[in-house]
């Protein structure tokens, strides 16, 4: 469990985000599209195209923390459907 000061945002990222990027693609996402600091200490959620990945970028004091979710269940809801145009969908027809 990681702690966070009662001050800290959670940005959530409008629209879908390359999930290759990594530590210095999403900072400068930070910075360009939300005119934002990324080592302010806030906490930085960017989604995936398909819907099932979620990339967390977030300052700890010391350096920058990446972190990665995927729901796997959202794969195998995904592949018998003709639309795969996101894990929501889905998961709202199933």
């Amino acid at each position: 469990m990681i702690g966070l000061p009662a001050s800290t945002r959670i940005w959530l990222v409008a629209g879908t985000t390359d999930m290759r990027r990594g530590f210095d693609g999403l900072a400068a996402q930070v910075q360009q599209a939300l005119d934002a600091d990324p080592f302010s200490g806030h906490v930085f959620v960017f989604r995936g195209r398909r819907g099932d990945r979620i990339k967390v970028l977030w300052w700890s004091g010391d350096g920058l923390c990446l972190f990665m979710k995927r729901r796997s269940n959202c794969i195998e809801m995904l592949q018998g459907r003709k639309d795969h145009t996101s894990c929501d969908s889905a998961l709202a027809s199933a």
